[in-house]
């Protein structure tokens, strides 16, 4: 899959972070064109073990931590799905 400068580093950021196993990033910008947001509309999947006993919130915050600086910039809305690798399997 190639990924946008922007999803390889959420990507790398997120593997970082989190130490996570997986990470897909998906662009969705294209879909809310016109809709007068601007910004980039992204989708990401994380499995990482670090996730194991938190609460979804929790684990929402997580990553938002660690994508601190594109949530300032770039990245208009996020969308998480964020599982250890046993809720993936």
């Amino acid at each position: 899959m190639t990924m946008s400068p922007l999803g390889d580093a959420i990507a790398s950021k997120l593997k970082a972070a989190l130490n996570a196993t997986v990470v897909e990033v998906e662009d969705d910008s294209a879909s809310h064109a016109g809709h007068g947001a601007s910004g980039a509309h992204v989708n990401v999947l994380v499995v990482a073990d670090a996730f194991a006993g938190k609460a979804p919130l929790a684990r929402h915050r997580m990553v938002y931590a660690a994508l601190a600086e594109e949530m300032k910039g770039p990245i208009h809305a996020l969308a998480i799905v964020a599982k250890t690798p046993a809720e993936r399997a």
